[in-house]
């Protein structure tokens, strides 16, 4: 089994659909203030690259006119109509993109590059990009912690102990071949996104990551797991509704300006 298989899990795409926090609209929000900055404009289509079951689709809304969003995983795209009422989903692979050249003005891909060839995938986003477009690339880490409180990182430690993430995900950015694609990381930012949850909200999430994925595939019960999770965060969150804090990145990559004749 493959990390990338997981997520052809019917479970795994309910909860992506269900109980996923909005992270991804929040770090759009810092990057439709980026590209006001940078002077990029909104823009007509949008592709997002990986797109699960819509949630970072749907959130490219104030970047563009129009998003299709492409997944290799059809249990994910099921939930496209609810989650991404207003894009179009479409089954595909990163490495050979169904698309004209330059019919992009923005691609997007939130944790979705690690399970791809890259060597295949950014020539492709350069192939599809238009010359005046930006080609976005983020992820976030899991929301294992709170302000100035470290009960749920102790949690999250002992959450992964129990039921270890799968390995091969981890993935530099800044290593990318980008040059020998045709393209250009223009700018590489970090910040933090803090999303309030309750301990049920928590729960919920937590049960949508692939370590428990994993293990219900390795034979545990998911109900034992959230029973598990229920008992263990009640003491985080005191019945309350918390700051959750995710580490993000955002790489804004270009088409590679044209040399002078």
């Amino acid at each position: 089994m493959t990390p990338a298989s997981l997520y052809h899990s019917a479970r795994l795409a309910a909860g992506y659909a269900r109980a996923r926090p909005p992270v991804h609209a929040l770090i759009v929000e810092a990057v439709q203030r980026r590209f006001d900055e940078l002077g990029i404009e909104r823009a007509r289509l949008a592709l997002d690259l990986g797109c699960g079951t819509g949630l970072s689709t749907a959130a490219l809304a104030p970047l563009a006119s129009r998003a299709v969003g492409l997944e290799p995983a059809l249990a994910m795209l099921r939930h496209g109509a609810d989650v991404a009422p207003g894009a179009r989903l479409v089954a595909g692979r990163a490495e050979e993109l169904p698309f004209r050249d330059g019919a992009f003005g923005l691609l997007a891909a939130a944790g979705s590059l690690n399970y791809t060839n890259l060597a295949a995938v950014l020539p492709e986003a350069a192939r599809v990009l238009c010359e005046d477009g930006a080609f976005i690339i983020y992820d976030f880490s899991a929301g294992r912690r709170l302000a100035g409180d470290p009960r749920l990182d102790r949690w999250f430690s002992s959450f992964e102990c129990r039921y270890p993430f799968p390995p091969g995900y981890e993935m530099d950015v800044k290593s990318l071949a980008f040059s020998d694609a045709g393209l250009r990381l223009v700018r590489l930012e970090q910040f933090q996104v803090a999303v309030p949850m309750t301990a049920e909200a928590y729960e919920a999430y937590a049960l949508s990551e692939t370590n428990v994925e994993q293990a219900v595939r390795a034979g545990i019960l998911e109900d034992d797991i959230a029973a598990w999770c229920r008992e263990t965060l009640r003491e985080v969150f005191e019945g309350a509704t918390r700051d959750v804090l995710f580490d993000a990145y955002v790489a804004y990559v270009r088409p590679e300006l044209p040399s002078a004749a």
